[in-house]
């Protein structure tokens, strides 16, 4: 089996946020790999790694970063698949302000789509819709994903109806 989604990190410091991405791809039955590359430390490993996704079977990747988060950019420039920034709050940076930043305002023919601060599971799902433009299997699964978030807010609504307060105003 080969990986259609890459994962990588600036260093295991940030797995607890990139495992919402890994769990969301176990639960959709997609193969990933995970990997922790440094932009700063390794830079030529990265450049490297991103060179040879495609051969590997990676369709996506999915970067992680803190600080001056230069690790998706470096991806994107190293290749032409789709890369998806995930900014990290981290110890070295600005509540991931500054991370967030950094991703997203990339230089014009080297795009990286960028999701919040934090919200490795909204790349997981991001990263999954486009492998499913291709794939009718993803693409079914990606429907009933929706359909169940729909059914959880209906739910929430109808739990909400019975709450009793004086001065709440029902419909």
């Amino acid at each position: 089996m080969k990986p259609l989604v890459s994962i990588i990190m600036g260093s295991t410091s940030d797995l607890k946020i990139m495992e919402d991405a890994a769990i969301f791809f176990d639960e959709m039955e997609i193969p990933f790999e995970i990997n922790a590359l440094s932009a700063h430390r390794t830079p030529e490993i990265v450049a490297e790694f991103a060179e040879t996704a495609y051969e590997r079977g990676v369709r996506v990747i999915i970067a992680a970063a803190g600080g001056a988060a230069h690790l998706p950019g470096v991806c994107a420039a190293s290749t032409p698949l789709p890369v998806i920034g995930v900014p990290i709050n981290s110890s070295n940076s600005i509540k991931g302000v500054d991370s967030l930043l950094s991703i997203v305002q990339m230089p014009s023919g080297i795009p990286v789509a960028t999701v919040g601060i934090d919200n490795a599971k909204n790349a997981a799902i991001l990263a999954m819709q486009i492998l499913a433009t291709d794939k009718p299997e993803l693409y079914e699964k990606l429907v009933k994903f929706k359909k169940d978030l729909k059914t959880k807010i209906i739910k929430a609504n109808q739990d909400l109806s019975k709450l009793e307060y004086k001065f709440l105003v029902k419909k």
